[in-house]
């Protein structure tokens, strides 16, 4: 076929014309990440109910950081705030174990607390919003934990509203710690902030010098934070280690999170039959070291008869006032020489080594991902918490599609 010059010129305004349209259409079209005029909110508005409200976008500061919401976990303190508000909140906009993707910055953000670079798209999670506190800084060992600083969850409600991880977006404000973990899946990114209570406890653990790789661990209480505790250890090339409670089902997830035996308590009668139980399923031998995961003032006084002279301690279970414990100072502390250690929340090195915990969970075959026993909308977070508080599952957690 003869092509002339004329037919040339007119074959390329035809390509060109045609590059022009598709261009002006990409642009034209809308986009599936787009931020809209309003957000919603799960706010805590009375006991026990929450309301989905909406709020318009505020503006963002070149600091701040707007991260639409993927997934929340509901931890035991969105349940006592929801039945009880003990911390006289209301209302406001729970959830403090979320995570999400990043889909606006402000100017001056480009790194996370921990150095890595920032940019729209990637999955990130915080940890706390500091209260200009010089000794917690990230790369510090010091030994102060973030206990005194403000989460996002757990904030009083404010003109931004967008202050909790029961919702569609939150604004995440300049000055707040925030980590890039677009390497971990959502199941993972959703259980880093209970996983950094255990990462904290176990390493508060290490500091008293008696926990090592033979030694034979006891943990009670097998609900999340127990769960996670039993992965952790066993994460560590701790082998030994028995769990305690008193649902079945619960120890049987023991076994998969790496507990190689279990005792119902609810099988002994008294806490010295009970005692004599643990020893027997260490083949004899009472325990090196203790974890108590467990809100009750009963279980703490037991445990330290599960113990073996010189061998330690560490608490964790209460997270709010749970009452007052009966121990013998003479035959559980001075006696045995128990060393003990309590543990609360986590510094910020913590939470930044339980990204790599997590990654080795899995690395070795421990099913984390089952520990989330339910997900729900946004829309049903009322029936969510309402599950939580029936111990009807593990973890519960709200998931937006």
């Amino acid at each position: 076929m003869d092509i002339n010059s004329n037919d040339i010129e007119l074959i390329v305004k035809k390509v060109i014309s045609s590059m022009n349209a598709t261009s002006d259409a990409s642009v034209s079209a809308p986009k599936s990440n787009a931020i809209p005029d309003k957000a919603r909110v799960a706010m805590l508005t009375s006991l026990e109910n929450f309301e989905i409200k909406e709020y318009p976008m505020p503006k963002l500061g070149d600091g701040d950081i707007l991260v639409k919401v993927e997934g929340c976990g509901v931890c035991g303190t969105d349940a006592h705030e929801f039945k009880r508000d003990p911390f006289g909140l209301i209302p406001v906009a729970l959830g403090h174990e979320g995570t999400g993707e990043i889909v606006a910055m402000g100017k001056n953000v480009s790194k996370d607390s921990a150095g890595k670079p920032l940019k729209v798209g990637d999955k990130v999670v915080t940890c706390m919003i500091f209260k200009d506190n010089p000794d917690i800084t990230m790369f510090d060992l010091n030994k102060q934990n973030v206990g005194g600083a403000d989460v996002y969850g757990l904030l009083p409600d404010d003109d931004v509203h967008l202050n909790g991880w029961f919702a569609d977006y939150i604004v995440v404000r300049e000055g707040s710690t925030v980590f890039n973990v677009s390497d971990l899946d959502l199941d993972s990114r959703i259980l880093i902030e209970p996983s950094a209570v255990l990462i904290h406890a176990v390493e508060r653990a290490k500091s008293v010098g008696i926990l090592r790789f033979n030694s034979r661990v006891v943990v009670q209480g097998c609900g999340p934070i127990g769960l996670i505790c039993i992965a952790v250890l066993r994460t560590l090339g701790i082998e030994n280690i028995v769990a305690v409670d008193g649902e079945d089902k619960r120890l049987e997830f023991a076994k998969l999170m790496g507990a190689t035996a279990t005792v119902n308590f609810k099988n002994f009668q008294g806490a010295e039959a009970l005692a004599n139980g643990v020893k027997d399923a260490f083949g004899g031998y009472f325990a090196d070291f203790g974890f108590q995961c467990t809100g009750s003032p009963v279980a703490h006084a037991n445990i330290y008869k599960f113990i073996r002279n010189g061998g330690g301690l560490c608490e964790l279970g209460f997270f709010i006032n749970g009452g007052d414990a009966t121990i013998n100072p003479h035959f559980d502390i001075c006696a045995k020489e128990i060393t003990t250690v309590g543990s609360w929340v986590y510094t910020l090195r913590d939470y930044a080594t339980t990204f790599d915990f997590l990654k080795r969970a899995k690395g070795i075959g421990l099913p984390l991902e089952k520990l989330i026993t339910h997900k729900f909308k946004l829309d049903d977070i009322n029936e969510a918490l309402k599950t939580n508080l029936a111990m009807q599952g593990l973890k519960i957690a709200i998931v937006n599609e």
